[in-house]
């Protein structure tokens, strides 16, 4: 299908519809959503990345990737390029009724974390912890713009870089875009989906950029870093998402930014 270009996500993208289909328990992706939760502990759990202040690029109306880097970052910024999503997100962080329920996701978290009690100090945790929503555009050569920050600890992205460039090139230059955002030494955590030429939202249905295993890690490597771990979760089923996705993996990586990068 043809490029999603921005004007399309500001006027039609509805987050509420969004996480309804792809963020549910219960909605025939159960078992990605625990592989993302499962590598996002692993990552962000005991022994695990730490620092100061993470950017999240991306962000859209999600919290779940969060919920184990909170305890590693006690400074987190959201970011995310349609004003829609910016907005569902606040009002999340603001506990407005009528917000989607992450609980059955929070539980989960918290079982893995050995607390599933734990839920509800979980979610309030990182409410406190994303202290800015800030609009995000990838194909800058700041994506904060016109806001600047100082090179931070950690950068997460999730299912993001694939939606906003119409070829590899420009996923590539969005990548590389996302890294001036990183100290040197520093490190990218990112979820991506193989295969994928559109995901629908609602009644809408947007472009994706079809991507394989090898072509995400050269572009990772491309853009000055160092894999540290990289897996890929093969969809037993594929045909439970097919109203809504063509994909057929995703893939999580961890990335070291090299040393002598910029």
């Amino acid at each position: 299908m043809d490029f999603t270009g921005g004007e399309i996500y500001e006027s039609s993208f509805d987050p509420k519809a969004y996480l309804a289909s792809f963020c549910s328990l219960g909605s025939g992706r159960d078992d990605i959503l625990t592989f993302r939760l499962k590598k996002c502990f692993e990552t962000f759990g005991p022994g695990g990345l730490t620092g100061n202040v993470l950017v999240d690029i991306g962000t859209g109306p999600s919290i779940y990737h969060l919920l184990s880097a909170c305890e590693s970052f006690p400074h987190i910024i959201a970011t995310d390029f349609t004003e829609s999503n910016r907005q569902e997100l606040e009002r999340w962080l603001r506990r407005e009724p009528g917000t989607f329920d992450w609980s059955g996701i929070v539980k989960t978290v918290c079982d893995l974390e050995g607390d599933r009690d734990n839920w509800v100090e979980k979610e309030n945790k990182l409410r406190s912890r994303i202290q800015k929503v800030l609009k995000c555009d990838v194909t800058k050569g700041n994506p904060l713009d016109p806001t600047v920050i100082p090179p931070v600890d950690c950068l997460t992205t999730a299912l993001c870089l694939e939606t906003a460039g119409r070829d590899i090139d420009a996923y590539r230059c969005s990548l590389r875009n996302i890294t001036t955002l990183l100290k040197p030494g520093g490190h990218l955590v990112l979820i991506g989906v193989l295969g994928d030429s559109f995901y629908k939202v609602g009644d809408k249905t947007f472009f994706c950029l079809p991507l394989d295993e090898e072509t995400v890690r050269n572009a990772v490597i491309d853009a000055g870093y160092s894999i540290q771990d990289m897996e890929v979760y093969y969809i037993p089923d594929k045909t439970t998402c097919a109203h809504i996705t063509d994909t057929y993996a995703n893939v999580f990586i961890v990335a070291q930014k090299n040393l002598d990068i910029p």
